[in-house]
């Protein structure tokens, strides 16, 4: 049973998924200062209407995530306002019931797939049953990043119910700011060959469809929000870069939440946003 709204803001405040969370402020404000510098890494692979000052960031993150708007805060914790985190889940909730109605192509990724898969996997799983499609493209695409241990490969993988995701020769799945897999997806569909991709690795049953609805989070999202698709997801108070695209009118909706957090305890939420769009 989905949760009323008191019951669901009590939840978030008692596991710190809101209120206040356990990312630290300094690492936030670290994070605000090499967006406004231009870092693509924490720009998420959107391309912003104009330059942002490090102060400029803190204050969109005041109004859409509820950070302290000290700017003499700079170290311990910080916050984000449970009311604001069931606002924009009210209206996520509204943009997938949308989709639902609709039966609109979906993408749906996460570059946070150790806590945030199952979540995803539940709107997959209620999108596809309302007869939504969820789109797979590029599936086995690899491409090298830069770690501290050196150069790695990561690989695009889709767990259970179609969620993309990022994976290492290691077998396991690995957290991404990275926008290149979204965007090689997208290129996928749009039936061009991504950088490097090999053309076994064009996915010719998806490649004359496109997303109505991309859900999704980090580069993933901004990359579909820059691409003009609606992107709706989740983002945690030290990746500033989603709320700047939903002020720039580039993303439809961010969720302010840590990110972070054991994946059970997201299921309460899970099941609020579900219900509210129609798919409890």
């Amino acid at each position: 049973m989905a949760p009323t709204r008191e019951e669901l803001r009590a939840h978030l405040l008692r596991t710190m998924i809101a209120g206040d969370v356990a990312t630290p402020r300094q690492n936030n404000l670290l994070h605000y200062r090499r967006m406004a510098n231009g870092d693509p890494y924490y720009q998420f692979g959107l391309e912003f209407k104009r330059s942002y000052t490090e102060r400029d960031i803190l204050e969109i993150m005041v109004e859409r995530c509820g950070v302290s708007a000290d700017p003499m805060h700079l170290y311990g914790d910080d916050t984000i306002d449970p009311e604001l985190t069931i606002d924009a889940l009210e209206a996520m909730a509204a943009r997938v019931g949308l989709a639902a109605r609709r039966r609109e192509n979906v993408v749906i990724a996460t570059g946070h797939p150790a806590t945030l898969t199952p979540v995803y996997q539940a709107l997959s799983r209620a999108l596809t049953e309302a007869g939504c499609r969820v789109l797979t493209p590029a599936a086995g695409w690899e491409y090298q990043v830069e770690t501290s241990h050196g150069r790695e490969a990561r690989r695009l993988v889709y767990a259970d119910g179609g969620v993309a995701m990022l994976e290492g020769d290691d077998g396991r799945t690995h957290h991404t700011h990275d926008a290149a897999p979204m965007n090689t997806m997208l290129d996928a569909l749009n039936g061009t060959d991504a950088p490097g991709t090999p053309p076994e690795y064009t996915d010719e049953a998806n490649s004359r469809e496109w997303p109505d609805l991309a859900i999704a989070d980090h580069g993933w999202a901004g990359a579909a929000g820059q691409a003009g698709i609606d992107a709706v997801g989740f983002a945690d108070c030290n990746d500033p870069a989603l709320f700047v695209g939903a002020a720039e009118g580039k993303i439809e909706v961010v969720v302010p939440l840590d990110d972070g957090v054991s994946p059970h305890h997201y299921a309460p939420l899970t099941a609020y946003l579900l219900a509210r769009a129609g798919l409890g």
